[in-house]
């Protein structure tokens, strides 16, 4: 990760003062406009260990220089496709700042992109991220950057580079905004498309760790604003002992290697990412024209934190299937033979996977049937 990349121009300009006599002025420093320099190099002195431990033998050269730099082996590929993917972690950032909770935060936004990327079959690569504060506390950038060196531990991709941004008078002092934007590579034949798609193929679902980064506009609303509740307050109907701000901030899950080790077990069709949209929105996403894929709700039940939402703020079922992931982070078009070899795998993996569909004969259209479970 580099720093703020500004530098600031002063100059010293004399003036005449009132006896006559020409004196000098004050010299204006860019820490006068609120940016520290030294803040931001001291914070990618705070990252440092952990984005090593992220690096990939492709990665040449070290933090610091003006690009990041990572070696494609060819002799790997026969024809290599580069695919890429930005994202950021939206407003579940306000429950981080008003929680001064910033270490999970990065595996949100490593998860948004990776498992974006890996959708269309690729492995991600490396990442690089984008860090914007109102004002750079060093201890504060290093642990949302832990965050992210994390994540891309988890996802087996290198974090090489990114800025740290400091915008006094448009961030307030404790703000910060993040986004990343990630690469992959898949073999030209080998990426996932709707294409690939057939009737009769089932629908594998992987569960969501929470709401993980979509709708937190929604959860705010309905919560601590018209719902009074307190992020500090240990919510009994959530079932487990921790706040509700701890509960909001548990971070995404990351399917990339889960989902790559699939490709290599039986025969995928598509992938998923449930983000925005929801499961009937980035479903249909990966299905031609010519089926459409049958979701059975019955076949699991929400966390309690979606019904908390939904009771909460009287949310329609519809709007909630359109915001949320409802329980399912990613979704798996199998063919049918290798339905039961999919499960296994997944679940030996300790993702409880379940059989949540069917793809049937139609038109690219996806039917949300039954209703969900209820403890």
């Amino acid at each position: 990760m580099t720093h703020v990349t500004e530098r600031a121009n002063s100059e010293h300009q004399p003036w005449t003062a009132g006896n006559g006599r020409t004196a000098r002025r004050r010299t204006v420093t860019y820490a006068d406009a609120g940016v520290s320099i030294h803040a931001g190099e001291q914070a990618v002195e705070l990252l440092k260990t952990k984005v090593h431990r992220t690096l990939r033998p492709e990665v040449l050269g070290d933090i610091g220089g003006f690009a990041g730099l990572f070696r494609l082996d060819m002799r790997k590929y026969r024809n290599p496709v580069l695919a890429s993917s930005t994202d950021g972690v939206g407003t579940k950032l306000v429950i981080a700042q008003q929680m001064d909770i910033h270490d999970t935060v990065g595996i949100d936004l490593v998860a948004m992109v990776v498992d974006d990327i890996v959708a269309c079959g690729a492995e991600p690569l490396f990442l690089q991220d984008y860090i914007a504060c109102g004002e750079v506390i060093p201890e504060k950038v290093a642990e949302i950057g832990a965050g992210i060196a994390d994540g891309c531990r988890t996802a087996g991709c290198a974090l090489i580079g990114g800025e740290t941004a400091e915008h006094p008078g448009v961030l307030r002092p404790h703000e910060y905004d993040l986004s990343a934007t990630g690469v992959g590579v898949v073999e030209e034949d080998a990426i996932l498309s709707r294409d690939r798609v057939e009737a009769g193929d089932v629908v594998i679902a992987m569960p969501s760790s929470g709401l993980h980064s979509n709708g937190y506009s929604l959860v705010r609303h309905v919560l601590l604003g018209a719902g009074r509740l307190r992020l500090e307050s240990v919510v009994e109907e959530l079932g487990r002992q921790r706040t509700l701000g701890e509960e909001l901030l548990t971070p995404t899950k990351i399917y990339a290697k889960d989902c790559l080790d699939l490709l290599k077990e039986c025969d995928v069709r598509a992938y998923a990412h449930v983000t925005g949209g929801g499961v009937p929105g980035n479903l249909s996403r990966v299905l031609p024209d010519h089926v459409d894929a049958i979701v059975n709700r019955s076949t699991w039940r929400p966390s309690p934190v979606f019904d908390l939402v939904q009771r909460k703020g009287r949310v329609e079922d519809v709007e909630m299937e359109s915001t949320f992931n409802m329980g399912v982070g990613m979704l798996a078009i199998i063919a049918a033979a290798d339905r039961d070899r999919a499960l296994a795998f997944l679940r030996g993996r300790g993702i409880d996977a379940w059989q949540v569909g069917e793809i049937i004969d139609g038109t690219g259209n996806v039917q949300m049937l039954g209703s969900h479970t209820r403890g």
